[in-house]
């Protein structure tokens, strides 16, 4: 559409036809607005016509007003052919999903101020790597009671298990050999008591005396000889027994302390991506508490939505490509689980491409070493062959 601009001739030469009075005067191109003014004419002359607004649209979209004005056709086609790509559809075996990661979260079941904080968030951390320690001292010295407990226990055992120390036994010896001594002396006056009754030199009384006194020097070497043996045998089985249990509580006793003061410092229990650490070091964590968040590659899993109609042909271990944004190549995986409930579409994925009103979860794993290309909560287009 034209836009035709007029202003106030002052060219007088020009008279005004008999009964005619202009009272009204057009505006100047300023604008795209054709603002009037009111009772601005001048007597005696006519708005005459000077020049055209210029048009300040872009020059692409007035090249398009241009062909679209010259080749009339143009405009029914190209509308059509917008109709058709927005009613385009996705290829009928291309699926929605998104990546799923199951975490490790590592925790010790001892409390304590954290001392040591061995890995950051984003490190990859290899098997038994350390990832944290707390403070070790209270548990550190019952280790050392727990130890000097079971020492004192192996000691006593040893000493019931010998019998007597040796110079114990050196005394009983000593005196055994006294009393075979008096024995010997015994015997030779018994012997001689004899000889003098048969003369008749000694009374029958006296020859008594020296048998009592040599039978009781034979007893007393014979109760030293049994002293002696005594001395070398150990214990009683019972005292024995029960120092045995005793050494083994203690033993358990301290393996419980060092199992304790081995959980103050935690090695990493899977190879794989720090995704997060939960506390600072000077900070107090409770029994349980996890402290270091991991994401093992062999725990990411591709997650997604299939409708009623393809669940059936799906089966374990059938082999589909991931295809996400950024990725190289497509990611080979393999279907490890297909849900035997039905669900709602999940609206993170609703569109109206996706009609399927009830679908069924698939999950599929990929390789370990294409796993660490996926990211959690990366949407991802599965492709069933």
């Amino acid at each position: 559409m034209r836009v035709i601009c007029w202003k106030r001739s002052l060219n007088r030469s020009k008279s005004v036809p008999q009964g005619l009075k202009p009272t009204l005067s057009l505006g100047t191109c300023g604008t795209n607005k054709f603002v009037p003014f009111q009772n601005g004419g001048i007597d005696g002359v006519f708005p005459q016509p000077v020049k055209r607004c210029p048009d300040t649209r872009p020059f692409a979209w007035r090249a398009f007003s241009h062909l679209l004005t010259r080749t009339p056709l143009l405009g029914p086609f190209l509308g059509l052919a917008m109709i058709l790509a927005g009613c385009s559809h996705p290829p009928a075996n291309n699926y929605q999903g998104y990546i799923e990661g199951k975490f490790v979260y590592v925790a010790s079941p001892q409390s304590g101020r954290l001392d040591h904080l061995a890995v950051a968030r984003g490190e990859t951390v290899a098997l038994n790597q350390p990832l944290f320690a707390f403070d070790r001292e209270p548990e550190a010295s019952a280790v050392r009671n727990a130890q000097r407990l079971l020492e004192s226990s192996q000691s006593r055992l040893a000493d019931l298990e010998t019998g007597k120390r040796p110079p114990e036994i050196d005394v009983t010896r000593a005196q055994l050999m006294q009393a075979l001594a008096q024995r010997k002396q015994a015997d030779e006056l018994l012997a001689s008591d004899k000889k003098q009754y048969a003369a008749g030199g000694i009374a029958q009384t006296d020859l008594i005396t020296a048998q009592e006194a040599a039978d009781a020097s034979a007893a007393r070497v014979r109760e030293l000889q049994a002293d002696l043996a005594v001395d070398a045998l150990p214990a009683r089985e019972q005292q024995i027994k029960a120092q045995q249990d005793q050494v083994a509580a203690d033993r358990a006793s301290l393996s419980q302390a060092e199992w304790r003061l081995g959980q103050k410092g935690i090695a990493s229990p899977r190879k794989g991506l720090v995704f997060d650490t939960l506390y600072r070091e000077g900070e107090w964590v409770a029994a349980g508490n996890p402290v270091v968040q991991i994401l093992p590659p062999e725990n990411m899993e591709v997650r997604f939505f299939v409708p009623e109609t393809i669940v059936g042909k799906l089966k374990v271990g059938e082999s589909v490509r991931v295809q996400c944004d950024g990725c190289a190549a497509p990611v080979e995986a393999a279907i490890t689980f297909i849900s035997p409930q039905c669900e709602y579409t999940p609206p993170v994925i609703y569109s109206n491409e996706n009609r399927a009103k009830l679908v069924f979860m698939v999950i599929a794993k990929p390789p370990d070493e294409k796993a660490i290309e996926l990211h959690p909560g990366q949407p991802v287009e599965v492709t069933v062959e």
